[in-house]
Formats: C-alpha cells, structure tokens, sequence
C-alpha cells in the first residue's frame, strides 16, 4: 500500500540508526561478563515495541537473560501472529579477524557489518518497525505478540518452561520467525524446514602433567594425537558418518523433493569463490544443497590443547579438548543423537587415555507445511515485494525451539527470513545488506494482510 512505502521511506534513516543503536549493546549470552549487557538490550528491545506502538511491552525473568514479550490487540476476534526472535549473539571470537569491532556497527558497501546485524537483531527489527507502519498508518490487520528471548545462541534452555508457564500469553493462530535465509534477492525463497542440533564437548586426559615431548615423546599417548584419532574415525572414505545408529531414524527425501532442491538456483564455482577454496566436501552422492538441506551433518567446532603461543614450546599435554556439533534431520531426535555420540567417545577410547564427553545443548529438526493460509500468506507477501514467486527450500541451520513452540501452543511455523547464506553468521565480519533490511519491513506487512484476508 502507499501509506506504507510512504511512511517507511520517511523514516528509513531513524530505523537503520536505531538498529545500530541495538547492533551496539554486546548481548553475547554465552559469556557470563555480558550478564549486564543482556538486560540493557532486553530493555532496548521493550522500549523499541512500546516505541512502535505495541499495547505494553515486559520483560519477564527466568533463570538465564530475560525474556521480553510484547503485543498489540486490535481486536480479539482477528487472527493472532506471534513474531518469534533473539536478542542475544554469538561470541565476537576470533576479534583479530574483523575488519571493524563487531560491537561497532559501520557501513560498507551498502551492508550493516556486526555481530548480530543479520543474526537475528536485524531480521527481528524489521517485525518491530513493519509493527510501527501499520500502527501508525492504521491499517494493522492482525493482533501482534511479540516473544524475543536471550537465549537462542546456547540452546533456549529456560524458553521451555517460560512458554509452557505462560501458553495464554503466547496463544496465536501461527508463529512468524525471520532466523533465516533466502537463496538471493534475485532468488526470493521461503525456508520450509530447519536442521536440529545435537552438541557435545570432549576432554582427552593422559599422563597427570605436561611432559618434555622429548623425554617422554613415543613413550606416552599424546591426548593432541589421540583425539585427533578419534574425530577422524567419525566419518568413512566417503565422507559418511560412522557412529553406530547414526541414521538409523533419517527421513530419506523423496525423488521429487530432491528434484525440486534442484531446481534452485545454484552457482557451484560462485560458491567455492564466495568461500575461498577450491573444492567442495561432502557426503558421496548427495549435491551440496542436499547436504546442507536433508542430510545430517558431523562437524568439529573447535579444538584445543597443549601449547598455542607465540613461539616453540616442546610439550606434550596432560589434555585436549574439543566442540563437536552434529545437524539432525525428520526423524531424528537430539537426545539419542546426543547419546549415541557421547558413547561412541566414551567407547572409542585408545589405551593410555581417559575420556571425558558431555552434552552443550539441543534441539529437534522441523518441518513446516507448505499448504497451509499463513505459508500462502508469506508466499503471496514475497511474491508482491519481489515480484518473483518465492522458492520453498531446506534451511541448514537449527532454531531450537521450534518444535517446543508447536508442542506447548499447538500452533505451526513460518519462516520468513531476509539474510543470505553470505552474510558470515556465527563467524567474523557478519554482514546485512541494509537493502535486505529495508525489504523485510517493506514485505511483511502484506504478510498481515494477506494472512488476515485468509483467516
């Protein structure tokens, strides 16, 4: 409508410097030195809704960072869209590997780089600004509930029992997520499912001390060379995954859904450009959009032990460490995921060492239905911003609470997201394209309205 683009085009240099006023509170919850940040930007978020015209905005504790909800009534006989989000993001690590501090948002090229730009602050900024639009242009279709928490990034481990204490507040007809990615903004796609998360970390103990590598080198099992053993025996010669039970529950996708995946757009050499490397690696025969879409993955998140300082030090460490992240996929469940790997760890031990393995954090693959009015609403949102009919694709990230949400209130997901695959979430120089931000608040109040002419 008009009055939209009007209004948005008015006030599209407060929103962007808005969000950058949010890109800079460092709400890294995974670092308890940024307790206080958390509920600095918890409250910038509630301010931010009341802001755009929310009814009332609070800020609910738990017993990690607080929760904050708010909503906006019109008329209790409307359909219900609750906007989910996160507040909180990824540790900055490594800070020698941006190109700006990731707490000190700058423009280049046309993108908002730092931490949290794309992930999720910028994608759920937008539902808060498109809330203003419709507010102030009074023509908001839907009533409007807000859930942004401060957990996300290390698993939502309080959201559960905040959602399932408080399914009143949060009852809706359909939950809007924008976490995630489309193929391009010349290839609009709309993500019909996500990956779930099982993590474990590893503790490889040998002798009670560190030793002189030459004095005790060939003598001793070195804990370094051990675990490097053990995470290499996690995947065959061809790149298949060799825990026991592994995929015992995969949903094997159809001949037509991997004919349809085919169809999305895909530049192989773009790709290895983008990255920097030469060669792509994966699960034997699977193309890369499948194993980042309907295969489950192993992947080594980090690794440490013994002497990493500047210089030589001839040690051969008591300890070594590592992160260790498997991606799940319809059927399978993170908890016997979780455990079949903690076991294989466990059982794999060589002589010579003690192995320690614990679980992080997890949470279940989702699928949503592409036949149902709030996916056509989303469908018919992007295909009137864009111009293009949207692709339906397999996203390859997790958002845990997913399948809690359809568990406690009954209600199925949409996701709507506006970032691109490029945009370095989780790594150094994250990035969102302030074209992409503005798209996202130019499109999803046609999602309201849409949605509402359905209902």
């Amino acid at each position: 409508m008009q009055a939209w683009k009007e209004y948005q085009q008015k006030n599209k240099d407060r929103f962007l410097n808005e969000l950058l006023d949010l890109l800079r509170i460092p709400s890294v919850s995974a670092n308890s030195a940024h307790k206080k940040d958390m509920v600095t930007c918890a409250e910038a978020v509630k301010q931010s809704l009341l802001a755009a015209g929310a009814d009332k905005a609070e800020l609910f504790a738990t017993e990690g960072h607080p929760v904050v909800y708010g909503e906006k009534i019109t008329d209790p006989a409307k359909p219900t869209v609750l906007v989910y989000g996160h507040y909180d993001v990824q540790p900055p690590d490594p800070l020698d590997l941006w190109n700006s501090g990731p707490f000190d948002p700058v423009i280049r090229d046309g993108k908002i780089f730092a931490r949290g730009s794309c992930d999720d602050k910028g994608q759920f900024y937008m539902h808060v600004k498109a809330l203003e639009i419709l507010v102030k242009t009074n023509t908001l279709s839907t009533n409007i509930k807000f859930i942004i928490e401060g957990e996300e990034e290390i698993g939502s481990p309080n959201l559960a029992k905040f959602v399932a204490s408080h399914k009143a507040l949060l009852s809706a007809d359909v939950i809007l997520i924008s976490d995630t990615a489309m193929i391009s903004m010349d290839n609009p796609s709309i993500d019909i499912g996500v990956r779930g998360l099982s993590y474990i970390e590893v503790e490889v103990s040998g002798p009670n001390r560190d030793l002189h590598s030459g004095v005790y080198g060939g003598a001793v099992a070195n804990p370094v060379t051990m675990l490097a053993k053990m995470i290499a025996s996690c995947h065959d010669e061809n790149n298949h995954i060799t825990i026991p039970g592994f995929y015992d529950d995969v949903v094997t996708a159809t001949a037509e859904e991997r004919k349809l995946m085919a169809e999305a757009p895909f530049d192989e050499e773009a790709y290895k450009k983008d990255l920097g490397v030469s060669a792509l690696w994966g699960e034997k025969g699977y193309t890369t959009n499948e194993r980042t879409g309907i295969r489950p993955t192993l992947e080594l998140n980090g690794i440490w032990g013994g002497y990493t300082g500047e210089g030589a030090k001839t040690v051969l460490p008591a300890k070594a460490h590592a992160k260790i992240s498997a991606r799940l996929v319809p059927n399978q469940s993170s908890a016997d995921i979780t455990a079949k790997l903690l076991q294989y760890f466990k059982q794999i031990a060589p002589p010579g060492v003690t192995v320690k393995a614990e679980e992080h954090h997890g949470g279940e693959p989702y699928m949503t239905p592409i036949d149902s009015p709030a996916y056509s609403a989303a469908a018919r949102a992007i295909e009137t911003t864009f111009g293009k009919a949207p692709v339906p694709v397999r996203g390859g990230g997790s958002i845990p609470i997913c399948s809690l949400f359809e568990k406690e209130l009954g209600i199925k997901i949409v996701f709507m997201g506006f970032g691109l695959d490029s945009d370095n979430l989780h790594s150094p120089n994250e990035k969102f394209d302030i074209f992409n931000f503005y798209k996202g608040i130019e499109t999803i109040p046609y999602f309201h309205r849409y949605f509402a002419e359905q209902r």
